[in-house]
């Protein structure tokens, strides 16, 4: 068995699920939003959106190259691969779903605006504040408050 290929190809899975977070998750948060769906608004989910595509974008601006493809890439060759050759299946689909060429400055533009709707959406529907960032710090989470008043 080739664990490096089979690591390579689990970071690969990753990596499109990390992207699919980015992408869907702001489509899944203006339908939700025009839904009233409560969980879009969550604290934690909007949180953990807006750090994603930061981070995507930190990486453009600073030239660095995701560390899922290092990673996958070094994997692929202790695999015995040339790095994105020897395609297996998840491979070649996955690859071919999130990867193709265009000068950097074209993913640069796009990372900064995709954050900049991200940002947006924020400010035109903010996510709900967290329990403990409310004004009266005093109220224990609104679990314990159901228990303490029992």
């Amino acid at each position: 068995m080739n664990w490096p290929r089979i690591g390579a190809d689990a970071v690969l899975i990753l990596h499109t699920g990390f992207i699919a977070f980015v992408l869907l998750g702001l489509v899944v948060t203006w339908i939700g939003i025009f839904r009233r769906w409560r969980w879009v608004r969550g604290f934690g989910f909007r949180a953990t959106h807006l750090l994603a595509i930061g981070f995507v974008v930190a990486q453009a601006y600073c030239r660095i190259v995701c560390p899922l493809t290092i990673l996958e890439n070094n994997l692929r060759v202790r695999a015995g691969q040339t790095a994105y050759g020897d395609r297996g299946f998840i491979h070649y689909w996955l690859h071919n779903l999130i990867f193709f060429d265009a000068p950097g400055w074209v993913f640069t533009t796009c990372y900064t605006l995709f954050g900049l709707l991200v940002l947006g959406t924020l400010i035109f529907a903010p996510p709900r504040r967290p329990w403990f960032m409310m004004h009266d710090d005093t109220s224990p989470p609104p679990q314990q408050r159901e228990t303490a008043s029992a």
